[in-house]
């Protein structure tokens, strides 16, 4: 599966039907816009999560001008606004889909259940919940939200809490999810499903102008991200075009693998055959 590079970010470059098909077989799907790679810019602990992610796919239109720009141009945008109703829909016949939505306030993630269940004409969404303001720092609703996901029999799960806590959420807590397979970080989506928010019309978002349609919708919540990220993103792009762009954790990488490797000591007790023992037990 081919991969872009675009400044310290790779993103799988295929259509939204490929994507379809190839999470049947399970996987973690991150949706990359301009404040995604803002954001890994400037934290390695949101950078080295987005590694472990199955498909980086393109959110933004942007980034598909970018990725001409730069010569290496990125097939189709797959915002998670589209993939997931898209998903819903690809697989509303698949009785083993059974999706568990996390994020957005109470009365309206339980609207966007009804909403999606009803146009499915199945209970696909098997449970919904709305999480507490800075509900990640809390161990104990964690460990709550955990023991929901998994009594809930749920083979998916979307979470919309925004980037980068949904990302860093499945990141932490994927492996204790017995029955989840998939997981969908889709940020504003559940909003979108219920009605809360309407999304941009269809020309906007085609030409790549959904940006400025959510920035008219909410200016305070949103100007930061779309206004103050704008010149550096197209200034590192620059650097990238004239192949001057560093990324800025390859020596934080690197001294990472090297800290991991000197926990060991390699010994040579049989001929050529080597075995690794902790430093702690020497």
């Amino acid at each position: 599966m081919r991969q872009i590079n675009l400044l310290n970010i790779k993103i799988h470059n295929i259509t939204m039907m490929e994507l379809l098909e190839k999470l049947y077989g399970g996987g973690v799907v991150f949706t990359p816009n301009v404040d995604h790679v803002m954001k890994l810019q400037q934290s390695y602990e949101f950078y080295d999560v987005y590694q472990e992610a199955d498909y980086r796919v393109c959110d933004s239109k942007v980034l598909i001008y970018v990725s001409n720009f730069l010569g290496t141009p990125i097939r189709e945008k797959i915002s998670g606004s589209d993939l997931f109703p898209a998903f819903y829909d690809y697989y509303r016949n698949d009785k083993n889909i059974k999706i568990f939505l996390l994020g957005s306030e109470p009365k309206v993630v339980k609207q966007a259940q009804i909403s999606i269940n009803t146009k499915v004409g199945r209970d696909i969404i098997v449970a919904a919940h709305s999480p507490s303001y800075g509900f990640e720092a809390n161990e104990q609703e964690c460990r709550e939200i955990v023991d929901l996901i998994n009594n809930s029999d749920a083979t998916v799960l979307a979470i919309g809490v925004g980037a980068p806590k949904q990302e860093m959420w499945i990141a932490k807590y994927r492996h204790k999810l017995k029955n989840v397979r998939i997981f969908l970080a889709i940020g504003a989506t559940i909003d979108f499903e219920a009605g809360n928010i309407q999304r941009s019309p269809k020309w906007m978002s085609e030409v790549g102008l959904e940006w400025l349609y959510r920035l008219i919708l909410e200016p305070k919540r949103l100007w930061k991200r779309y206004v103050l990220s704008a010149l550096p993103f197209f200034w590192l792009i620059l650097k990238q075009r004239i192949q001057l762009y560093k990324n800025p954790w390859s020596e934080t990488k690197v001294k990472a693998i090297s800290q991991k490797s000197a926990s060991e000591k390699p010994i040579e007790p049989v001929g050529k055959k080597l075995i690794s023992i902790p430093r702690s037990i020497i």
